[in-house]
């Protein structure tokens, strides 16, 4: 017998003496408990899958009604700045035609006030010439008769 019929009849040896401590029947467990440990892991890893899609949609969507909600916030603020510039727009107009009118009333008082004041002037000057006249001339003069005189040397 040579070499290899004894490295042969060992291995056979070898082999049945695993199966009949039954090596196999631990190994078929240990790979069972590993595929089984492997599908747990699998479908816990699709579960997480599941809940971070949801996650990301609920996200996409509160992100959705976030940017809504802003663009309704701006809309109103815009709608109530132009409000407020209107009525400051009309406010202004108001208080410009208010300063307007009093500064027309204080012109046509001044005016008024500067007519009484030649009018009182020309009055004081009236009076004056005539106290002048009335002290220069004799009493009884025509005062009426030399007018009308003056008046038709003045014509022609």
């Amino acid at each position: 017998m040579d070499a290899e019929f004894f490295v042969a009849l060992g291995f056979v040896l070898f082999v049945m003496l695993l199966g009949y401590l039954g090596v196999h029947k631990t190994l078929n467990g240990a790979l069972d408990n590993r595929i089984e440990k492997i599908k747990e892991e699998l479908a816990e890893a699709s579960r997480l899958r599941a809940e971070a899609q949801a996650l990301m949609q609920s996200f996409a969507a509160k992100t959705a009604e976030a940017e809504a909600q802003a663009a309704g916030i701006i809309a109103q603020a815009k709608t109530e700045a132009e409000a407020m510039a209107k009525e400051t727009q009309q406010r202004l107009e108001e208080y410009v035609a208010r300063r307007t009118k009093q500064a027309q009333d204080k012109i046509t008082q001044a005016e008024a006030q500067a007519t009484a004041d030649v009018r009182a002037a020309a009055a004081d000057a009236a009076i004056k010439a005539s106290e002048t006249v009335l002290k220069t001339c004799p009493t009884g003069a025509d005062f009426v008769g030399q007018g009308i005189s003056s008046l038709k040397t003045l014509i022609n």
